[in-house]
């Protein structure tokens, strides 16, 4: 018994990051059975101090030594430990983008907060997942919360068109991966873990096998729906101009953290036989996401969904380090997923503040904005250009990290695709940002024309602010201090993170 007691204190402290996000969760629902509803905007403290708590008692974790804990379930280490952080990071910065939003919609804001904090801990969970079975747990976790979150406003149209699309293909994409797993169970004989499956593989004499083939095309469909490549992208513009902004905001960087670091852990530790495979068919993936996530982005009228194809391209870069398959690679794509979020986050903050001031995220009713809120369409126009790479801000030097690292694995023809259409990236962006500084009066729309910029005091109008400001700063300096987070990323990732 007292083994077993030590061996729980041990692995306990593993996810202790976790256990933090579940008491907060526990603290939330028995604080709104106590408070009435007129004090129910004190419940957005519970989950936001649970998310800072749980960053510290990471950061303290950092350089403990790696370890696979729950009998093999869940493996920690310095290169899980940034994507969780990277989840935690946005969790922080979209609650407070939520605040306005949910109070003059007038929705019930403890439930929202409870599926934002369990779509959190089931990414959490993803990240340091190292069993199929936890993955899928975890996986749909984070796929449920999301479907609720999406369809939240349920007396919206929109909203409830996107939540069924959303449901029906995340379910489907869910199913294939599943279907995955079955195989990789049966070649293995009998493995879930990891590293057991690809022993099993290489006992059984399955690791070149039709079968793993099989396992290997069903993983990655479940993976890219997560990740939005084409050809499993149809979900995403629905889904952003659809679902309420905060959530697309959440959506838009969660799910892309928490499958990017399942992507580089399954591919690599399961799939280290058949890595010339999965790099061709995850190139054909980047390329066409990119091509027609830019081409597609610049036909939108709906702000939401021009940044949905905007995800689609931007993930396409993001692959780019991930098929480069070194530490370099690795980096680029730490580096520049740090940088999107802010980039990102900073983009919906802005449309989030203006829609709640308009009502409209149509792109032409932001026409002469700069003359009404000039603070708004800088900041605007500054995440757009950091989104387009316009030197100097961050988005710039994080792409051009990320291409150098393809170009020096070899990836020609990705990294030359992936400047051209960033040059197409650049004008839809800057057409967007020539339409907020218009100064024709013909031009402006009546939008803009009754735009009034409170100047009353509200806590959620500041928190959304802070926000703006805190995401426009990171946008521009993480840039210049780009050489501290890429050494910063290569010491946290090394072989024996896939290999443990």
């Amino acid at each position: 018994m007292n083994l077993e007691f030590d061996l729980y204190l041990l692995y306990g402290s593993s996810i202790l990051p976790e256990c933090i996000l579940i008491l907060s969760l526990v603290i939330l629902i028995i604080i709104d059975l106590i408070y009435e509803e007129k004090d129910a905007p004190r419940l957005y403290l519970i989950p936001f101090s649970g998310l800072i708590t749980s960053i510290t008692v990471l950061f303290f974790q950092w350089k403990e030594e790696p370890i696979i804990s729950f009998s093999g379930s869940f493996q920690t280490n310095t290169f899980n430990k940034i994507f969780q952080f990277f989840i935690l990071l946005c969790s922080v910065l979209c609650i407070p983008l939520s605040v306005e939003y949910i109070q003059c919609t007038e929705m019930a804001i403890t439930e929202f907060l409870l599926f934002i904090l369990t779509a959190t801990l089931g990414g959490m969970f993803l990240c340091g997942a190292n069993d199929s079975v936890t993955i899928f747990v975890s996986l749909e976790c984070l796929s449920l919360c999301s479907y609720l979150l999406s369809g939240y406003t349920k007396r919206d149209i929109r909203s409830n068109e996107a939540t069924m699309k959303y449901l029906l293909m995340g379910g489907t994409g869910s199913s294939i991966s599943a279907y995955g797993f079955s195989w990789l169970y049966g070649l293995s004989g009998g493995e879930t873990q990891l590293q057991e499956i690809v022993k099993g593989l290489i006992k059984t004499q399955m690791y070149n096998s039709p079968g793993t083939s099989i396992a290997l095309i069903c993983t990655m469909v479940g993976i890219g729906f997560k990740l939005s490549l084409v050809p499993f992208h149809q979900w995403t513009p629905d889904v952003y101009e659809g679902s309420p902004t905060p959530v697309v905001a959440f959506l838009s960087v969660v799910s892309k953290v928490a499958a990017l670091a399942l992507a580089i852990r399954i591919f690599n530790i399961v799939f280290p036989f058949s890595s010339n495979e999965w790099h061709f068919v995850l190139e054909i993936l980047a390329i066409s996401s990119m091509i027609l996530g830019n081409f597609i982005a610049i036909t939108q009228t709906s702000m939401k969904r021009m940044l949905a194809y905007s995800s689609i391209s931007q993930i396409g870069y993001i692959v780019i380090g991930i098929i480069a398959g070194n530490s370099n690679g690795y980096a680029s794509v730490v580096t520049y997923m740090l940088f999107y979020i802010f980039m990102n986050l900073g983009t919906f903050a802005c449309i989030i503040l203006f829609g709640s001031r308009t009502g409209t995220d149509n792109i032409r009713d932001y026409a002469g904005l700069y003359l009404k809120d000039p603070l708004l369409a800088f900041c605007f126009a500054s995440c757009l250009s950091s989104l387009g790479g316009v030197p100097p801000l961050s988005g710039f030097f994080g792409k051009l990290y990320l291409f150098w690292c393809g170009w020096q694995a070899g990836l020609y023809s990705s990294v030359s695709i992936g400047l051209l259409t960033s040059v197409i990236s650049i004008y839809y962006y800057l057409k967007i940002i020539k339409l907020l500084v218009t100064k024709r009066n013909k031009e402006i729309t009546p939008y803009v024309v009754n735009y009034t910029n409170s100047s009353s005091f509200s806590i959620s109008r500041s928190l959304i602010e802070l926000s703006v400001v805190i995401c426009v700063v990171a946008s521009t300096v993480l840039g210049i201090i780009i050489n501290p987070i890429i050494t910063i990323a290569q010491d946290n990732i090394f072989p024996s993170h896939f290999i443990l």
